[in-house]
């Protein structure tokens, strides 16, 4: 914004170029902006406490990392720091590594991005008040951090074990500026160590509760002022349910690196996350021009799309593997679902060829697990899928003692002493036609063996919190990833579920707990391929997901942008980095 005085010489000035304009052959540059469709809203903008996709897609432009994985090539680019870190193992097991920062790394005032700033994160991320359950899994291996004083940009973190993505997990967390973030200096009295052995105790101090309630609060989740990071962009608007709006910095410090290193591209001068969340509307919107970017099409869509002459003309569409797998959810607390022959037999109701031929168009291939098929060494090939088979699902529930014992068409069982009859609750998020129609097959399918399911929609932000509050039955789910090898602690380990993470389901299996532990300190890769297959052995044979298939990403971009490349890297396009190749219409 302009004030009077400002606008007044802007004025002027822009007559004057006009002026020459006409003379010289002069052409003002084109703004570009790139506008990106989103299904929903981000959850919020707090990158320590949010869990969605499409927040994590916002993010990525407003806050940085140490070290980021390059959308090209998939190899880790130096991004805050000046290089990957120096790696040395200690005499009692742990593991340091040790970072440099880019000298000319500023936040936002001007600032250097420091040391201190990396520690505070670090804080946050420990802090048992903070609301990242869903995050503290990855870091519990960080015990300490050495600063030094003869170099504020110098950082060693000290961890107690070995573990194997501690590079990945420690470089790609998004920095923190403790200047906006702890305004009152809350954290500066406490050290890391003392915050991770004082638990929940030292938590209800007057200082560290002050802290959390306000980093927790709606202020740092959405607005404008606040949300700052290191990255290109700042938040300048944010309007429910309709958009959310980023601008390109002045004079920002990572542009001088653009050109060498592709993780530093931010071309575009703003990028307009567009909120529809109804695919039919999505598809119009694009059509007619009032979308750029648009992923997740439907199969059906992406498929006829090039029959239109307005969008062959516009449009390129790009079909790149995603690094996803979908599920169906089935939650262990619920007294029908606690025998694992009845969630064999759920899993075999799921007819995952037809829900890939007739919802998908074939652009989808069915996993038996959590490892993407593309990650060879460590997919267990040797596992089939659950079978589409009724007759076998009708015996399975009757070993589990599910039987129709009034004759109304519906199972039933007496569980803790009452007569239960089979009938559950399958949510999906609304706005996702395709989930829907999954969910309507299934229905129709359970029925035929006596299941009654009640198929529901919800707001993507109530559908996440009842999978948070384990407030489900059973629910359609899909879980991305990235290059790096997997950890499953944060979705399969029963300490997840305990402590609020991301094991919505409450799976509770102890040797896949050992596993999990053991998967995350073997750094040999051959024999952690061997603990990731006998992991999935075990996710097959106790079905806490219904593992269904792994869709290829759907993606059109707009022809007027070059250096638009599709990327197995999640969200499938990098929009900062288009570059628009004539002026907007």
């Amino acid at each position: 914004m302009r004030n009077s005085r400002n606008y007044a010489v802007f004025a002027l000035l822009s007559i004057a170029l006009f002026i020459a304009s006409c003379s010289s052959g002069y052409k003002p540059k084109t703004k570009s902006e790139v506008k990106v469709h989103q299904l929903s809203d981000p959850e919020m903008l707090n990158p320590m406490n949010s869990s969605d996709a499409g927040a994590s897609e916002i993010q990525w432009q407003l806050f940085q990392s140490l070290i980021r994985i390059n959308y090209k090539t998939l190899e880790y680019d130096a991004l805050v720091a000046e290089a990957r870190p120096d790696i040395e193992k200690t005499e009692n097991g742990g593991m340091k590594l040790t970072f440099k920062i880019r000298q000319d790394a500023v936040w936002d005032n001007g600032t250097p991005i420091t040391a201190k700033d990396l520690e505070f994160t670090m804080k946050v991320l420990k802090h048992p008040k903070v609301n990242n359950t869903h995050t503290k899994p990855y870091f519990e291996f960080v015990k300490d951090i050495q600063l030094y004083t003869e170099d504020p940009k110098k950082i060693t973190f000290v961890c107690d074990t070995v573990y194997f993505l501690a590079e990945s997990v420690i470089g790609s967390a998004d920095i923190l500026p403790e200047y906006n973030y702890d305004p009152k200096g809350l954290l500066k009295e406490y050290t890391l160590p003392q915050i991770i052995a004082g638990g929940e105790k030292l938590a209800e101090e007057p200082k560290m509760k002050e802290f959390a309630e306000a980093f927790n609060s709606e202020k740092y989740m959405r607005e404008k002022e606040v949300i700052v990071g290191s990255g290109p962009y700042k938040l300048t608007e944010w309007t429910t349910g309709q958009r959310v709006v980023l601008e390109k910095k002045k004079d920002w410090w990572g542009d001088k690196y653009a050109d060498k290193i592709a993780s530093f591209e931010a071309f575009a001068d703003k990028l307009i996350y567009v909120t529809i969340n109804d695919q039919t509307s999505s598809i119009v919107a694009l059509k007619a021009g009032n979308i750029d970017v648009m992923k997740g099409i439907k199969p059906k869509d992406f498929v006829e799309l090039p029959a239109s002459e307005k969008y062959k003309e516009n449009f390129n569409s790009y079909q790149p593997s995603s690094l996803q797998y979908t599920y169906i959810g089935l939650n262990a607390q619920s007294p029908k679902l606690k025998d694992k022959k009845v969630r064999q037999a759920l899993a075999h109701l799921a007819d995952v060829e037809k829900y890939i031929k007739t919802v998908y168009y074939g652009l989808a291939q069915p996993v038996i697990g959590p490892v993407h098929p593309s990650k060879t060494r460590d997919y267990n090939s040797e596992i089939k899928p659950y079978q589409f088979n009724t007759e076998k699902a009708k015996q399975l529930l009757e070993e589990a003692g599910w039987k129709d014992t009034n004759g109304d068409g519906t199972i039933d069982k007496v569980i803790n002493g009452e007569k239960t009859e089979f009938a559950i609750d399958f949510s999906t998020n609304s706005g996702n036609d395709m989930r829907k129609q999954i969910a309507l097959m299934f229905q129709e399918e359970a029925r035929k063996v006596g299941i009654k399911v009640n198929v529901g929609q919800q707001d993507w932000s109530v559908y996440l919190d009842n999978q948070k509050k384990h407030n489900f039955e059973i629910y359609f789910g899909a879980w991305i990833s990235s290059p790096s090898p997997n950890d499953f602690k944060q979705i399969f380990h029963s300490e997840s579920a305990l402590n609020e993470g991301s094991n919505y389901v409450s799976f509770n299996n102890a040797k896949a707990d050992q596993l999990i532990d053991a998967i995350r300190v073997e750094l040999d890769e051959n024999k952690r391929a061997e603990l990731n297959k006998e992991f999935q052995a075990i996710l097959h044979e106790e079905v806490p997901y219904i593992f269904l298939f792994a869709p290829t990403e759907r993606i059109a971009i707009h022809k007027k942008f070059t250096n638009a490349e599709a990327s197995v890297m999640r969200p499938g396009y990098f929009p900062a980095s288009f570059k628009l190749t004539a002026p907007a219409n």
